[in-house]
């Protein structure tokens, strides 16, 4: 079994930055990160994949940005979703995926088979 733990959530002022990590104990050529908000549906984030093509959902552009660490023997990964000026609505409960193989790397939840727990994050005004 395949484990994602994800950790950096925490709440933070508006126009402040948080940086998630997702510790994964194998290597996945895709990841990704989604976020949900109670009421709502699962918003995919910001994903990367196998040659670390990145994408990144249009309300993030230019403020996140997600990036990745393998371990020499392949057998870890880390991957990281840096968050830069934060507004309210980026609150959410912040999930890891990923996906070992046939992947693309998108931001649609039904390419990862593989979720961790999440991690909250809180943005005040």
């Amino acid at each position: 079994q395949v484990r994602l733990v994800e950790s950096g959530g925490g709440s933070v002022a508006a126009g402040g930055s948080r940086r998630l990590s997702c510790q994964a104990d194998a290597y996945a050529e895709c990841m990704g990160w989604f976020r949900q908000v109670p009421g709502k549906g699962r918003e995919g984030v910001a994903a990367i994949g196998r040659a670390d093509n990145t994408k990144y959902v249009d309300s993030v552009k230019g403020r996140f940005s997600i990036s990745r660490e393998v371990s020499r023997d392949r057998r870890n990964s880390t991957l990281y979703l840096q968050m830069n000026n934060l507004k309210v609505e980026d609150s959410a409960v912040y999930t890891c995926a990923a996906e070992w193989a046939w992947c693309a790397g998108g931001l649609g939840q039904n390419e990862y088979n593989y979720w961790g727990q999440g991690t909250q994050v809180t943005v005040s005004s």
